[in-house]
Formats: structure tokens, sequence, C-alpha cells
């Protein structure tokens, strides 16, 4: 994980008067997951719509394996067919099978054969656990499998970057453990890497090799799992215990 597939320098974003993202800098090596966790409001969600330009920051830049994604010139279409994103909500097409759910964005950017998209779909539903559910519609399944499908939908076109918006978000104890480990799952398998934006502390640390934390615009603490557990940031530790972050912690 040397190189880097994702640079972040000094990127902010504002709606209207209020400043959300407030000189972010990250990078995120290829192959790696990192986590981005914080408080509501803190700019998770929109930090991870920025990535793939669903949000256009005001200043910085974005690199996407070395492009600068956010030059003007640049077609961000081109990029986006090389990354996946899970949506909070799974984003399914009601209208549509689970199949056809998946097998959406092959055939609307890609000129595969029908054999290939469909071979490409059982091999995606067997990766999140859902080879008998192909022919089902969306109103039929439980909060978790759309997630499952939705994640199918996202790596079926062999991304090389996968974005998690609150991926356990609504779900029992059990199935966010089941998401945690399939988010683990589908990076040891495709070699994909991934930006987890979560609430769920326990599929932070699960999920994650890095851990980077949004508080108020600003990135407050960045490390590997062990050391953002140990390392005895407030505010940090405010957020993980689920106390109040004290302003005076906030440097």
């Amino acid at each position: 994980m040397s190189d880097n597939i994702i640079t972040v320098e000094n990127l902010h974003k504002k709606f209207g008067s209020l400043h959300v993202l407030k000189g972010v800098t990250e990078h995120i090596a290829r192959g790696e997951v990192v986590s981005v966790i914080g408080p509501s409001g803190g700019g998770k969600s929109t930090f991870l719509r920025c990535l793939n330009l669903l949000e256009t920051p005001e200043e910085g830049r974005i690199l996407f394996e070395g492009t600068e994604i956010t030059d003007k010139h640049v077609d961000i279409n081109i990029h986006r067919q090389k990354m996946g994103m899970v949506f909070q909500y799974s984003a399914l097409f009601d209208f549509l099978t689970v199949g056809e759910n998946v097998a959406f964005g092959l055939r609307q950017h890609t000129d595969k054969s029908e054999s290939e998209i469909q071979g490409i779909v059982d091999e995606m539903l067997e990766l999140v656990g859902l080879p008998q559910s192909k022919e089902q519609y969306p109103a039929e399944l439980s909060g978790g499998m759309k997630k499952r499908v939705g994640l199918a939908r996202a790596i079926a076109n062999r991304p090389e970057i996968v974005l998690y918006d609150e991926p356990t978000a609504g779900l029992d104890p059990i199935m966010s453990n089941n998401i945690s480990r399939l988010i683990r799952k589908t990076q040891q398998q495709l070699q994909v890497t991934s930006v987890l934006v979560t609430h769920d502390m326990e599929s932070a640390f699960y999920a994650a090799d890095r851990i980077a934390m949004l508080y108020k615009g600003k990135i407050v603490a960045l490390g590997t799992v062990e050391e953002i557990r140990n390392g005895h940031n407030q505010i940090v530790d405010a957020f993980v215990r689920g106390k109040e972050i004290r302003e005076e912690a906030v440097q």
C-alpha cells in the first residue's frame, strides 16, 4: 500500500454561510480501508461525496490516481466508472429486480454481452451472500439485504475504490456486524480501496486499517485503529464514549 489512490489537499466546502469542510487534507493508499468517524454535522458525508464530486468543493484539490479531478477540464464521469458508492439508504431502483439493479451500471457503462453481465451479477450476489435473491424486488428485502444488494451493485464493475455512506445505519447489531465483515471481505477478495463513513464505532474499528475523525469540518485525529484506540485524544475519547466534546479540547 505504498501509492496513494486519492490525495485530498486543503479541501473547503460551504453550503451558503455554513462552512462544512475547513481545509481537509488526507491521503488514501491503494488497497486500504479508511473509516471516517465523527458526530453528526461534522462533515463526514460531505467529505465522502466530494471524493467523487457529487459535491463540488469551493477550494482545494482532489487527485484520483494522479489526475486532479477537481480540474474543470477533467471529465469526472470517466473516473466515476472506477468508483463504486454504497448509499446510506441503498438507493435501489424499486421497479427493477435485484439482478437488474446489480446489472444496471454494467449495462449503462460497459459493452459487455448479456451473458457476461449475468455471470458478473451471479458472482457479485454470491460474494454478498444473496445468490437466491436475483429475481426478488427491493420491496421484498430486509434492510440488511438491501445494503448487500447496494454493495453488489457498487462492486459489479470492479471499481478501484468503494465509498460507503453509513452502511450500517438502521441495522440491528447482528446485521451491522455482518455488513462490517462483508466490507472487509470485499477489500480482501477484490483488493479494492474503501472509504467508510460511519457513526458505528464497532464497524469503524473492525473494518478499518486507518481511522480519521472529522469534527467541525477538520480532521482532528488520524491513525491506525490501535493508534486511535490508545492515543488519548480528548475529542476521540469523548466521541467514542458518547460524551459531550469540550471546546477546550479542540485545537
